[in-house]
């Protein structure tokens, strides 16, 4: 595969008959939280009340949205109090968003959020400019990454069939756009605000005291 084609060459693979039990399952909190082809990306305990899952896709507007905005509000709230656990799934819309988040996965995972938020900072820069290829090698230079591990991150096929299979695990909840949001089994589309989370959120935690 010549270098140029390593994001716009990528193949929607799908990988279903790797990720069976979530894909025969009803959307209960349970089988939502089934284990994955990938490991889980979390933040929180992981006996809190609350459980918020977030499939996003790194090239979508509306997941930066939340990321810059509402992200670091929600974390001092409720995740860093202990009230919430949040688990960020890819779920890629296309090539460049697919990209991304196996660069994230192949850097160390102290760098994999800190990865995952430049993406997203920088979104502009990147994923819709005529050469994505070249504009991803030089931002995830940044992050310290060489030209040699850039590459040999985008050829593994491998990892793009987990990702691709996580964005089907999704698809078999109902997930059709990004960010959706599951919050102890409940589906929530869009970037919502911190003030509808706390609206969804402080009720559950509620319950769970009593």
């Amino acid at each position: 595969m010549k270098r140029r084609n390593l994001i716009f060459g990528m193949a929607a693979t799908s990988v279903v008959a790797t990720y069976p039990a979530l894909l025969s399952a009803q959307p209960t909190p349970e089988a939502l939280l089934a284990p994955g082809p990938l490991p889980e990306k979390s933040f929180g305990p992981d006996g809190a009340p609350v459980t918020i899952i977030e499939y996003a896709s790194l090239t979508c507007p509306h997941c930066r949205t939340f990321h810059v905005n509402v992200w670091p509000d929600l974390k001092k709230k409720y995740v860093d109090t202990g009230q919430v656990r949040f688990i960020m799934r890819e779920f890629p819309f296309d090539p460049r968003s697919s990209a991304g988040f196996m660069l994230a996965r192949c850097v160390s995972d102290d760098k994999w959020y800190p990865t995952i938020d430049l993406l997203y900072r920088t979104q502009d820069n990147w994923a819709r400019v005529p050469d994505g290829t070249a504009a991803l090698k030089s931002t995830m230079g940044m992050t310290g990454m060489s030209t040699a591990d850039f590459e040999k991150c985008l050829q593994d096929q491998a990892l793009l069939e987990k990702v691709t299979a996580v964005a089907e695990g999704g698809r078999s909840f109902g997930v059709d756009s990004t960010p959706t949001f599951f919050i102890n089994g409940q589906m929530q589309k869009g970037a919502l605000s911190i003030e509808r989370f706390s609206e969804i959120i402080d009720p559950l935690v509620a319950a769970a005291r009593q």
